[in-house]
């Protein structure tokens, strides 16, 4: 958000990620980005434009979040080489104040893993860089070695579709 001049204040929601049995990863994803920004507003006095987000990684039907440890990191790492996979991110705006507004909506990115060797999964996660990050891996870090392809919102896949985030701005 900074960079496009956008002033902002990160403030943790602290909500429960837990996954609904059967909730697809549209549906989570809207749900999460929701519960997240309607936390921070009702902690808000006065008028505010809250944001909340939340990005998870679908590969084969599997909903891949931020790794539990490294291990975890390593099993989603090679679900993900040589394949395509899709990047989702919720985006939910709240207009906080007396009279609460909210905007809901959703991105979708496709990426194309590289091929890795189990020594560049090795290497990658000593980085450390797959640590908080859905999918474990990071495209404006290191993880930007094995991407070869990528259809749509690249900034969706940093976490934050920026566009959409205007676009809704827009509507509130």
């Amino acid at each position: 958000m900074r960079a496009v001049g956008w002033d902002f204040e990160a403030v943790a929601s602290n909500v429960d990620e837990t996954r609904r049995e059967s909730e697809d990863a549209v549906s989570y994803v809207k749900r999460l980005a929701q519960a997240k920004a309607e936390t921070v507003a009702r902690e808000i006095s006065g008028e505010a434009l809250v944001l909340g987000a939340d990005t998870v990684v679908v590969i084969d039907g599997e909903i891949l979040g931020q790794p539990r440890d490294d291990e975890d990191a390593r099993r989603m790492l090679k679900l993900l080489t040589g394949k395509w996979h899709e990047v989702l991110t919720g985006l939910a705006l709240v207009r906080a104040g007396d009279l609460p507004r909210i905007l809901v909506d959703h991105q979708t990115t496709r990426v194309y893993f590289a091929e890795m060797s189990l020594d560049e999964i090795d290497w990658y996660v000593s980085t450390e860089e797959p640590n908080g990050k859905a999918g474990a891996y990071a495209i404006q870090g290191r993880g930007a070695l094995f991407i070869k392809e990528i259809q749509g919102d690249y900034f969706n896949v940093v976490g934050l579709p920026l566009r959409l985030v205007y676009e809704l701005s827009q509507k509130i």
